[in-house]
C-alpha cells in the first residue's frame, strides 16, 4: 500500500506492542520515502528508542509519523509526546554515553545522531516532545 505524501499516522503508545507497531509504520514511511536500508535502519533505530522512552519515561504517550517533502527531497518525520514528568536535565539526557539503562542503551544522544533533524522540547511536570526527521539523499 502507497501512502500519499504528507499523509499522518498517529499510534497510542501504551505498551511494548504499541513500540512495535511504531516501529513498523516508520520502516513503512521510509521505505515509500526511498531511504536507503543503512538511512531506514537508522530512523527505525532513533524511532524505537524515543517510542521506547514516551512508554517507559513518559508513562505513554503518542508518536505521529509523517511523510514529508521539501521540494527538494523526500522524508520521514516522527513526533513523540507524553505527558510524564520531563526531563530536568536535558544536558545530561543529550550527553554522549549517558543512559538510565532502561532503554536500549542509545539514550536520546545515540537517536539524536542517527537522524538528521532533531528537536526537543520539555520542561519538568509538563512532559516532553521529541521530533526528529530523516531525508532520502
Amino acid at each position: 500500500m502507497t501512502t500519499p505524501p504528507g499523509a499522518t499516522a498517529e499510534v497510542t503508545i501504551a505498551g511494548d506492542s504499541d513500540v512495535v507497531r511504531v516501529r513498523q509504520l516508520v520502516r513503512s514511511y521510509a521505505n515509500q520515502a526511498k531511504l536507503s536500508l543503512v538511512d531506514q535502519t537508522k530512523l527505525v533505530t532513533a524511532t524505537s528508542e524515543l517510542a521506547r522512552n514516551t512508554l517507559v519515561y513518559g508513562g505513554g504517550g503518542t508518536a505521529t509519523v509523517q511523510l514529508v517533502d521539501d521540494g527538494r527531497r523526500k522524508g520521514v518525520r516522527a513526533s513523540f509526546h507524553d505527558e510524564g514528568p520531563g526531563i530536568g536535565d536535558t544536558t545530561l539526557a543529550l550527553a554522549d554515553g549517558w543512559s538510565s539503562g532502561k532503554g536500549l542503551g542509545l539514550g536520546l544522544s545515540g537517536a539524536r545522531r542517527l537522524v538528521d533533524e532533531f528537536d526537543l522540547d520539555t520542561e519538568v511536570g509538563r512532559g516532553t516532545d521529541v521530533t526528529v526527521v530523516k531525508w532520502a539523499r
